[in-house]
């Protein structure tokens, strides 16, 4: 059965080149020309990945994602990749920190959002070879790579999944330090670009879902002008 994803898309123009472009490529394709329609789609349907254009003519995307994220907080969620305005790194910053888990700016590539949506896909299903099954532990933390859940003292931390796969591969590094490079070249298989911040505002999201304490933390440290490291031996 063919993946479907939800296009929430106000041009009609580049909704129908998308929609068209990732039909042929094995896709089902839904298109929503605004909020209202795309989430009675959302409420009626099943998913297995959002495109969300951040500029609608009845909703902001940005809130529309933080609600999608808050109503299903603690249960699978739908894949979210942004549609950003060419030159704006603010609201991708933004909507990853809501949630998003990538971004691709217009105008794109057909084969670049093609290629993001796949990545997304792959990270979402949970695919890491080896790894399903296996459940890493660090005190009250533990990290479920067949469940794709992140639990403290048993209780579900939502992650996105491009979260889930960034703090998995820290985990499994514990006690060495991962440049931003390294990392986002390992979990989204591409350069990191100079004015990206993407990585940081993931982490962000990581602490404010497995820290105590956000602001001091003790399982993902920041090593000044290096990168972060997973604390191999962390506090009970």
């Amino acid at each position: 059965m063919n993946q479907r994803l939800l296009v929430i898309e106000d041009d009609t123009r580049l909704a129908g080149m998308m929609s068209g472009y990732l039909r042929q490529n094995g896709y089902g394709v839904v298109h929503a020309p605004d909020a209202e329609r795309g989430l009675a789609a959302l409420q009626t349907d099943s998913f297995d990945l959002l495109l969300l254009d951040l500029m609608l003519p009845d909703a902001d995307g940005l809130e529309l994602c933080r609600r999608l994220r808050a109503e299903t907080s603690g249960r699978p969620q739908v894949p979210i990749i942004m549609v950003t305005a060419k030159g704006d790194p603010t609201d991708r910053v933004v909507g990853l920190e809501l949630g998003a888990d990538d971004y691709v700016s217009k105008p794109f590539e057909p084969r670049e959002l093609l290629a993001r949506i796949r990545a997304v896909l792959r990270r979402s299903a949970g695919a890491s070879a080896g790894v399903e099954g296996s459940v890493l532990r660090f005190g009250r933390l533990e990290i479920d790579q067949g469940a794709r859940q992140v639990r403290i003292d048993g209780e579900v931390r939502t992650v996105t999944a491009y979260q889930f796969d960034l703090l998995a591969t820290m985990a499994r590094s514990a006690g060495r330090v991962l440049s931003r490079e390294q990392l986002m070249d390992s979990v989204r298989g591409e350069p990191l670009e100079a004015f990206d911040r993407s990585i940081d505002v993931h982490i962000a999201r990581i602490r404010a879902a497995i820290e105590d304490d956000p602001k001091r933390p003790r399982r993902v440290i920041t090593v000044r002008g290096a990168g972060y490291v997973f604390a191999k031996v962390q506090d009970e």
